[in-house]
C-alpha cells in the first residue's frame, strides 16, 4: 500500500524513491511485523486469557506438560494478522505472487482456526479429524498450486541441489507435486510445535533463509551468475519472508521458555503453509528438505514411530515421538532440547546457503 501511495510521488520527493528497493521494504516489513506482536502481545494474552482459551495437554504427553494446561492458545492470530498487515502495507499489491502466499495465510489460518475453536468448545485436546483437517488442507493445496501454475511465464521444471543438469519438467503434475510440498510442511511445522518456542525458531531461520532465496531468484542477473532459475516477480516475496520472520521474532519473545501463550494451529498450519509456497514460487522447492531439515526428522519421527508400532505391535523406536519428546523423556530440561533444535536449523540453513554456489 506505501509502495502505491508513496513510490509515484519520488520524481517531487526524491526520498520516497527508497520504495523502490525490495531492500528497503523488506526491513520495514519486518520491523512493522516485529512491533505489531511485540506491542500486541500483552493485550491479545489478556484477552485471550479473560476468554478462557487456554491449552487443552493430551494425556498420553510428557508429565511435565501438565503444567502448561490452561496456558492462553491461539497466539497465532496476533502473528498472522501481523504478517497479513505487514505485506499488505509495504509490497507491490500488483504482484499475483503476493496474492498468492496471502490466500494460503488466510486459508491454513482459518483451518487451523476451525481446529483449535473445536478443541476449546468439546474441552479436549482434539479438534477436526484427521481426514477433515488433510481434505480442507489438499483443497487449498490444490488450488494454490493450480495458481502457481497458471502464473504468466512459470516454470514447471524442478530443481535438485546440487545437480544443475538434473531438472524434470512435471508439466501439470507440478500441481500435485506443489500440493505435496505445501500440505507435508504446513503439517512437519505443525508437528514440531510441542515445546516453548520450539517451532518458532526453526520458522524464523527458514524464513530468513527464503528471503535470500527470493530475492536472489527474483533478480535476473544475479539468478544467471548463481545458475539459478529466475523467477519474474518472486522478488516481492522477499518482502512477505521478512514480515513472516519479524513476526516469528514479536511472537517469540511471549512464546519463549516459559511461554506466555501458544500459537495453537491457528499459527502452526499457515507458517508451514507459507513456507512450502514460498518454496514453490521461487522454484526452491526440495531446497526446502534441507532448510526445514528439523520439521522434516520430526515428521519422519512420527511416521517411524506409528509405523513401527504397528508393525512389531507394540514395540517403539523413540520413548515418544514427535522426536523432541523423546529427548524430554531422556531427561534433557526442556530449554536444552529447544536451543540445540535451534542450532541444528542454522547448521542446515547455512549448508542450504553455501548450495547457492554449489552447481
Amino acid at each position: 500500500m506505501l509502495y502505491h501511495l508513496l513510490y509515484p510521488l519520488h520524481p517531487d520527493i526524491s526520498f520516497f524513491n527508497v520504495f523502490r528497493y525490495i531492500t528497503f521494504r523488506a526491513i520495514y516489513a519486518s520491523l512493522t511485523a516485529l512491533l505489531l506482536c511485540f506491542f500486541l502481545g500483552p493485550w491479545v494474552i489478556r484477552k485471550l486469557g479473560e476468554m478462557q482459551v487456554g491449552q487443552y495437554i493430551r494425556e498420553n504427553g510428557p508429565q511435565t506438560h501438565h503444567k502448561k494446561a490452561g496456558t492462553p492458545t491461539m497466539g497465532g492470530i496476533l502473528m498472522i494478522s501481523s504478517i497479513v498487515s505487514a505485506t499488505l502495507l509495504w509490497t507491490d499489491l500488483a504482484n499475483c505472487y503476493i496474492w498468492i502466499v496471502l490466500l494460503v495465510t488466510v486459508g491454513y489460518c482459518g483451518i487451523g482456526f476451525i481446529d483449535d475453536y473445536l478443541m476449546q468448545v468439546k474441552k479436549r485436546s482434539k479438534g477436526l479429524g484427521v481426514r477433515s483437517k488433510f481434505l480442507l488442507q489438499a483443497l487449498l493445496a490444490i488450488v494454490t498450486g493450480t495458481l502457481v501454475y497458471l502464473s504468466p511465464d512459470f516454470d514447471t521444471h524442478v530443481t535438485i541441489p546440487f545437480l544443475k543438469n538434473i531438472s524434470p519438467d512435471l508439466g501439470w503434475g507440478y500441481i500435485l507435486f506443489a500440493a505435496f510440498v505445501i500440505i507435508g510442511t504446513s503439517n512437519a511445522v505443525n508437528l514440531t510445535d510441542g515445546l516453548d518456542g520450539l517451532a518458532i525458531g526453526p520458522v524464523i531461520i527458514t524464513a530468513v533463509t527464503y528471503m535470500l532465496f527470493a530475492y536472489v531468484a527474483g533478480h535476473a542477473e544475479i539468478a544467471d551468475y548463481l545458475q539459478i532459475n529466475y523467477v519474474a516477480g518472486s522478488g516481492e516475496i522477499t518482502i512477505f519472508c521478512g514480515a513472516m520472520a519479524g513476526a516469528g521474532l514479536g511472537f517469540l519473545w511471549f512464546n519463549t521458555y516459559p511461554a506466555q501463550m501458544f500459537m495453537g494451529d491457528v499459527g502452526s498450519l499457515p507458517l508451514g503453509g507459507m513456507l512450502g509456497t514460498v518454496a514453490v514460487i521461487t522454484k526452491q522447492e526440495i531446497m526446502l528438505v534441507l532448510v526445514g531439515g528439523l520439521f522434516v526428522i520430526e515428521a519422519l519421527s512420527v511416521i517411524f514411530q506409528v509405523s513401527f508400532f504397528k508393525m512389531t505391535r507394540g514395540k517403539r523406536i523413540f520413548k515418544m515421538a514427535p522426536l523432541h519428546h523423546h529427548f524430554e523423556l531422556k531427561g534433557w530440561p526442556e530449554p536444552k532440547v529447544i536451543v540445540r533444535f535451534w542450532i541444528i536449523s542454522i547448521t542446515l540453513a547455512l549448508i542450504a546457503i553455501s548450495t547457492l554456489k554449489i552447481r
